[in-house]
């Protein structure tokens, strides 16, 4: 079959669960990956946190509706993804970014998030073995959590499948095909595809994919490693985040699985651009000392394995999401800038509801918040 009514390009967080909302609306879709299988981009190098904890009303909207979804899929549909409530801690030891996590509450709280400054005891009953030595407390949003990006994303693909959409592995788009201004559908190295609507998923990739288009998407990608740890017993289930800038990077967090496996991260300063993935010698010295300095237990620990993602960044720090003003019937869910896997359920049901024109009062400040004519700011450096 050659015509659908919606094309997918990118089978990762946001492609799958948005083809898993176009096909609960019982629209023909195809999902077009280069990659062998569901989430073997960007997805498997995600860490697996999942929170609202954000500070604009469009992503603490669609971060809730992602922890609904997560935290209830076992529920509804049996597969066990590894989902973990174990909630986000932000400590701080620093007046400023007391002063900053402070100021967001009010907007965090107004918009449904639930969350509080709490005193050090609470903070270091979360993280147990914590430096309480100059800690003045922190944000805890206890609703937050982690789930396996692996198991999710294969379990949001089974379910896509299972409302009729096709994947097609293993085939690169060439051309974004248009006539008169508006999308017809897209040639691969297998043959051509037709639909009235070309969905943007490609993340890092999205900038070269705009390009057969004749427009510019305005996504860079620059790298961040992971790591994880033998599995050791369980003594804490929130996700750590550590705002306090260091030498070179930027913040590092790092939570718990369910196996006792502690997974980390941190954010590079400068950004480290491009598509590189292969992994460096600075990043553990420069993150497991942050982490011990922190939580000195973590010390005997051994490291297993690490790897480096992608972030395809925005120029402000927010996911570009809606139609193409340039050519019509190109809509975008890309630059989640490194927010995909916990952003990607809410937002792909908010782009299926505006592609069927089916949108609800949210979805229009979510899309507002999130459009490619915005003018673009600061980005949200206290929560990234």
């Amino acid at each position: 079959m050659r015509n659908y009514d919606v094309i997918i390009i990118g089978a990762g967080s946001v492609g799958i669960p948005t083809a898993l909302a176009l096909g609960d609306a019982g629209a023909k879709v195809l999902v077009i990956d280069a990659k062998p299988s569901p989430g073997q981009g960007e997805n498997k190098h995600a860490i697996g946190g999942i929170r609202a904890t954000h500070s604009t009303r469009g992503k603490i909207l669609c971060g809730l509706r992602s922890l609904e979804i997560f935290s209830t899929w076992q529920t509804l549909y049996g597969d066990d993804i590894e989902w973990l409530q174990g909630g986000y801690l932000f400590p701080v030891y620093r007046e400023i970014e007391e002063t900053a996590l402070k100021s967001i509450l009010p907007i965090q709280k107004k918009h449904g998030l639930e969350i509080e400054f709490v005193g050090p005891d609470a903070v270091a009953a979360q993280m147990p073995g914590i430096v309480t030595r100059g800690l003045k407390g922190g944000t805890f949003s206890p609703k937050d959590g982690s789930a396996s990006p692996l198991l999710a994303i294969n379990a949001f693909y089974r379910q896509a499948l299972a409302r009729g959409a096709v994947f097609r592995f293993k085939e690169k788009i060439q051309k974004i095909l248009t006539n008169g201004g508006r999308v017809t559908g897209v040639v691969t190295d297998r043959g051509d595809y037709t639909a009235p609507v070309v969905v943007d998923a490609a993340g890092a990739y999205s900038q070269p994919l705009g390009q057969t288009a004749g427009i510019d998407i305005p996504v860079i990608p620059d790298s961040h490693e992971g790591a994880i740890t033998e599995p050791v017993q369980p003594f804490f289930k929130c996700m750590v985040v550590d705002l306090r800038p260091g030498t070179g990077p930027q913040n590092y967090y790092f939570y718990q699985n369910r196996h006792g496996q502690v997974v980390f991260c941190i954010t590079p300063d400068p950004p480290i651009i491009g598509t590189d993935h292969r992994e460096t010698s600075i990043f553990l010295p420069q993150v497991c000392k942050r982490m011990v300095s922190l939580v000195p237990r973590l010390q005997n620990v051994r490291v297993r394995r690490v790897w480096r993602g992608l972030y395809p960044m925005s120029p402000d720090g927010a996911p570009l999401v809606g139609w193409n003003s340039s050519v019509e019937g190109f809509f975008h869910v890309t630059g989640m800038c490194g927010q995909g896997y916990m952003l990607g359920p809410g937002i792909g049901e908010v782009a299926a509801r505006a592609i069927t024109g089916t949108g609800r009062a949210d979805d229009d400040v979510i899309l507002k918040e999130f459009s490619l004519e915005r003018q673009f700011g600061g980005g949200e450096e206290a929560l990234k």
